[in-house]
C-alpha cells in the first residue's frame, strides 16, 4: 500500500493511504541505519509503501520504502550538531512567521531559514504576525524589513490572525497546496492556524512574561486535510536554525541578490569577501543589499551558529565591517 506521512512520534507514524483509510505504522530497526542521517528517517509529508499485518485483533502498517522527495526542509538538530532533522517533506510552500516582538524574529534567523528553503526548492512567504499589536516604531520596522525582503523577490504579507486581517490571502494561497507554517514559538502559528480552519481548534498557550517567547505547544509536526482543497503542515516552534552542509562557494547563490551579481565578480569563485572588483561589495557599499542580510551571509559562510551575538536590531546598519 502507498500513503502519506501525516504525523510522526518519533517511533508511530499516522499514514492516509490512497483509499482515504488512516493507518498506524512503524519501521523496522534496521530501516533506521540505512545511510540516513536525520534524526527521524522518516517525516511528515513522506510518501511511503507499506504493509499490513495482523497482530492479534489489531492491524498494523510496517513501513518497507521511502519515495523519492521532491524537497525537503532540514536543519541540525538541537544539542546534536552533527545531526540532521528533517522538519517536513513534500511541501509546495512554507509561511514563515516573524514577529517584531513577544517573541522577536530576528533577521539571522529569517536569512538561515530562506537559504534553507531556496537550497532545497522550496518557495516561502514570509507573514508579518501580530500587525494589530505594534506601535509606531514597530509597524516602521515592518515596513523596513519588507522592502528588504520584497527587493530579492520574496512575497511578504502583513497579517492579524486574532483580527482575521488578510488571513484570506493566506487561505486562497494555499488553495491544492501542502503549505507548512513555521516560525519561533509564540508568533501565533497555531492561531493562524485556527483562523484559517477554526474546525481544527489546535491548543495555543499564552506568551511567557518571563522570556517573552512562547511555550512550546505542538511537539510534533503534523499534516491536516482543510475544508478548502489545501493540506496544513503545523510545526513545533523553532528557537534556532542550523543551516546543514551548505558548500562555502555555493552559498550566495542562495541570497538571490548575490546570486544576480556574481557574473559581475572579477572572480567566478567570489566569496565576496576581499576579493578585488566584487560587484557584491560593490552593492554594498552603494547600499543596493542590505547590511543584515549581507552579516547573516558572513555569519553562515564562517560556520557560525546563531546566537544572541547576532540577534542585533535590524536598526544597527553601522556595524558595516
Amino acid at each position: 500500500m502507498t500513503g502519506i506521512v501525516y504525523k510522526s512520534t518519533g517511533s508511530w507514524y499516522h499514514i492516509k493511504s490512497e483509499d482515504g483509510a488512516f493507518y498506524q505504522c512503524r519501521i523496522k530497526g534496521k530501516f533506521r541505519i540505512k545511510g540516513i542521517k536525520s534524526t527521524n528517517p522518516i517525516a511528515v509529508g513522506d510518501k511511503v509503501v507499506f504493509d499490513l499485518e495482523k497482530k492479534g485483533d489489531e492491524e498494523i502498517g510496517v513501513i518497507k520504502t521511502i519515495l523519492d522527495r521532491e524537497n525537503f526542509i532540514v536543519r541540525k538538530s538541537v544539542n546534536l550538531s552533527k545531526q540532521t532533522h528533517i522538519i517536513a517533506a513534500n511541501v509546495d510552500q512554507v509561511f514563515l512567521l516573524i514577529t517584531i516582538n513577544n517573541p522577536p524574529t530576528f533577521t539571522a534567523f529569517i536569512d538561515r531559514f530562506l537559504v534553507t528553503s531556496r537550497a532545497y526548492r522550496v518557495d516561502t512567504v514570509l507573514v508579518f504576525n501580530k500587525i494589530d499589536s505594534y506601535e509606531i516604531e514597530e509597524r516602521a520596522e515592518i515596513l523596513y524589513l519588507k522592502d528588504i525582503y520584497e527587493a530579492i523577490g520574496y512575497t511578504c504579507i502583513e497579517v492579524s490572525a486574532t483580527q482575521n486581517k488578510n488571513v484570506d490571502i493566506i487561505k486562497e494561497m494555499m488553495l491544492d497546496k501542502t503549505s507548512m507554517f513555521v516560525g519561533h514559538s509564540g508568533v501565533g502559528k497555531t492561531t493562524l492556524v485556527n483562523a484559517i480552519e477554526p474546525s481544527l481548534d489546535l491548543k495555543t498557550k499564552a506568551i511567557s512574561d518571563q522570556h517573552k517567547q512562547g511555550q512550546h505547544t505542538t511537539t510534533f509536526a503534523e499534516m491536516f486535510d482543510l475544508s478548502f482543497d489545501a493540506r496544513i503542515i503545523d510545526t513545533p516552534g523553532i528557537k534556532g536554525f542550523g543551516v546543514v552542509d551548505m558548500y562555502k562557494y555555493e552559498l550566495g547563490d542562495y541570497f538571490p541578490e548575490f546570486f544576480e551579481l556574481k557574473q559581475h565578480c572579477k572572480f567566478n569563485d567570489c566569496l565576496h569577501l576581499k576579493e578585488p572588483q566584487c560587484a557584491v561589495k560593490e552593492a554594498l557599499e552603494d547600499e543596493e543589499i542590505s547590511w543584515s542580510r549581507y552579516r547573516s551571509y558572513l555569519q553562515i559562510l564562517e560556520g557560525e551558529e546563531e546566537t544572541e551575538h547576532y540577534r542585533t536590531d535590524v536598526w544597527n546598519e553601522d556595524d558595516n565591517e
